[in-house]
């Protein structure tokens, strides 16, 4: 392949004869950035594979939602458990899919505590996420999609709604790299449908191509610089590395598909919403990107951060919400407050019952589509108001597992969440007894014979 050239000494600003840490550190900014490539190009796996299961039918696939503001824990609780709970206010909003979800109580994730900063260890639980040497592990959408990410199209989408680009991500990378959200469901129906001209084909292979040798150039800049660095800055590098070696095989994979024909969607291309006030319809779009993806098998793993401490006042039908959504979290118990949350809360409940029965009415080889996917709907906030951690609301629906249950555990002694990771690793076919600090499956969660 024919290399552009590139000037070895300006990747990382190295100086002839010394390093300069300022320089350094830009050049690990340089390193942060490139996972971008990570989020917009690269989650296409290799065309040559199958995109068939084996006999056990149509495949698994998994959804995971995270609204970080939480909800009402009183209004989302039941009071009893097992199966003969009674549904409390926010579960009454799915009464249609009591018997394919679990409700789970007095679970967390161990160590996980960090107030705002525990969203971006929902799905990874690494623990205390706001201290100074921080770094995040892999969550669990890209610990599958390293997996079986091969067979199809895309190893996996990550999505947001009025997300903090940069800052906030439910998707990681095994060297502990943010993978930015997409936060248009336009751009995702054009990734996920849209192939455009021979012409457009052949300008995004040549990104790629592009793309690769850069990565190339500045692997070897990290080779030279890895001798000359102390024991803190190695361990960056190392994370640098790891993140650069990703991406070069996923950008090598993503060639692979560029030519091959994209599905033909079964709905019209979405128009954005134009403000963040609008995040319920951006909501409902997301929720309809990650049917598509899953009906065209585009992806089988999707995250979708619901950024509601980045949201303003927001627009709910049928609600007077008079204040932003992150000042209504800390109510302090004020009643005008609560009655606009409780708005909220149910508006995210009728579009979460929305999703589930979109995905119930798309038949697939005898199943449904919710029969195959496992939807996961929390916060990591058990009480946003006063940023407690523990007690997750949590409800998983779907995905071949015996429902119909509330599991609860000591909400005061919290049974690891990350258990749940590993059932649900295990329903996807995939082997793994543990998922970061899990302790085994997930007790009372039984795959459907």
């Amino acid at each position: 392949m024919n290399r552009p050239k590139v000037k070895h000494d300006r990747v990382f600003g190295i100086g002839r004869r010394s390093i300069i840490r300022r320089q350094f550190l830009y050049g690990a900014g340089v390193a942060l950035g490139l996972p971008l490539l990570d989020g917009v190009h690269s989650s296409a796996q290799a065309a040559t594979q199958k995109t068939t299961d084996s006999e056990d039918g149509p495949p698994r696939r998994m959804l995971a939602i995270c609204n970080n503001l939480g909800l009402l824990p009183g209004n989302f609780f039941p009071d009893e458990d097992g199966k003969g709970y009674t549904l409390s206010p926010y579960l009454s909003e799915l009464e249609t899919f009591r018997d394919q979800m679990t409700v789970l109580s007095g679970v967390s994730h161990p160590g996980v505590d960090g107030s705002h900063s525990s969203d971006v260890s929902f799905l990874t639980a690494a623990p205390h996420p706001a201290s100074g040497g921080f770094r995040n592990s892999i969550s669990l959408d890209q610990y599958i999609a390293a997996r079986i990410g091969h067979l199809t199209r895309f190893g996996s989408l990550t999505l947001g709604v009025n997300v903090r680009q940069g800052r906030r991500s439910l998707s990681w990378t095994s060297g502990g790299v943010l993978i930015p959200c997409e936060d248009s469901a336009s751009d995702v129906y054009q990734r996920l449908f849209l192939r455009g001209s021979q012409k457009d084909v052949e300008r995004r292979v040549h990104k790629l191509k592009i793309g690769e040798s850069i990565l190339d150039v500045v692997g070897e800049q990290a080779k030279t610089l890895q001798g000359r660095l102390g024991t803190r800055d190695k361990d960056r590098m190392d994370q640098y590395t790891t993140a650069v070696r990703d991406v070069e095989r996923r950008l090598v994979q993503s060639r692979a598909w560029e030519r091959k024909p994209k599905p033909t969607p079964s709905l019209k291309a979405p128009v954005d919403p134009e403000a963040p006030t609008d995040y319920m319809q951006k909501t409902r779009l997301m929720y309809q990107m990650a049917q598509l993806a899953f009906e065209s098998d585009s992806t089988r793993a999707v995250t979708l951060l619901l950024d509601s401490n980045n949201s303003p006042t927001i627009n709910v039908e049928g609600a007077s919400i008079l204040d932003g959504y992150h000042n209504l979290s800390h109510h302090g118990k004020n009643e005008k407050k609560l009655q606009q949350l409780e708005a909220i809360d149910r508006a995210h409940m009728q579009l979460l019952n929305d999703l589930l029965g979109g995905l119930q009415g798309i038949n697939e080889g005898g199943d449904t589509l919710l029969d195959r996917t496992m939807v996961v709907y929390g916060s990591n906030f058990g009480d946003a108001s006063k940023h407690i951690t523990s007690n997750m609301p949590v409800l998983v629906a779907g995905g071949g597992f015996k429902h119909g249950q509330h599991l609860a555990f000591d909400r005061k002694r919290n049974y690891p969440l990350p258990n749940l990771f590993v059932s649900m690793l295990g329903q996807m076919g995939i082997e793994a007894d543990r998922f970061a600090s899990s302790t085994g499956t997930m007790r009372g969660l039984e795959p459907a014979t």
